[in-house]
């Protein structure tokens, strides 16, 4: 048994990140809270070997704006959610590009903001929660957006003018 696993493992390994593929999934403003944020997102995201979905960078489908995000952030993070909230992967917003302001947007007075999300399933809506740390040091739930699938992206979307909101079939 163990010479099949050491193998496998070491497999596995190797060929999770030789296997991951970019896709992009798109959603659409599910509740009035989300639509006066945004009409809707889209994610760039890797699929791993094995199925797992990892976030790497966030698209404003309406505005064409975007965000990089990396999975990670302080514990302190999860703690400020609602109690009783099932999301627990926490994404910290690059400060770069339009992540500035992406925080901004999502907690307004805020000194850094992170995104929460719960597992990203096709087909399956999504909840979003944003939490940000405030100059006190204090860390403060913001807001939680709710998302309906819409569709997955053949390519990314466009970033000219016209370049549509709704996702290849």
């Amino acid at each position: 048994m163990r010479s099949v696993l050491i193998p496998l493992l070491a497999f596995s390994a190797v060929a999770g990140p030789a296997a991951a593929e970019t896709r992009y999934l798109a959603y659409d403003a599910s509740d009035r809270v989300t639509q006066a944020l945004t009409r809707g997102i889209t994610l760039e995201a890797d699929r791993g070997l094995f199925g797992a979905i990892s976030v790497r960078r966030i698209i404003s489908t309406s505005n064409r704006g975007s965000a990089d995000i990396r999975r990670g952030g302080p514990d302190a993070v999860r703690r400020a959610l609602p109690a009783g909230s099932p999301e627990t992967s926490v994404y910290t917003i690059s400060p770069d590009g339009g992540g500035r302001g992406l925080s901004r947007a999502l907690c307004p007075g805020a000194d850094e903001a992170w995104m929460v999300l719960g597992r990203v399933r096709l087909g399956r809506p999504m909840t979003v929660h944003a939490v940000g740390r405030w100059p006190d040091g204090g860390y403060r739930h913001c807001v939680q957006l709710s998302y309906n699938w819409r569709g997955e992206w053949a390519v990314p979307p466009a970033s000219g003018p016209g370049g549509g909101d709704a996702p290849t079939p």
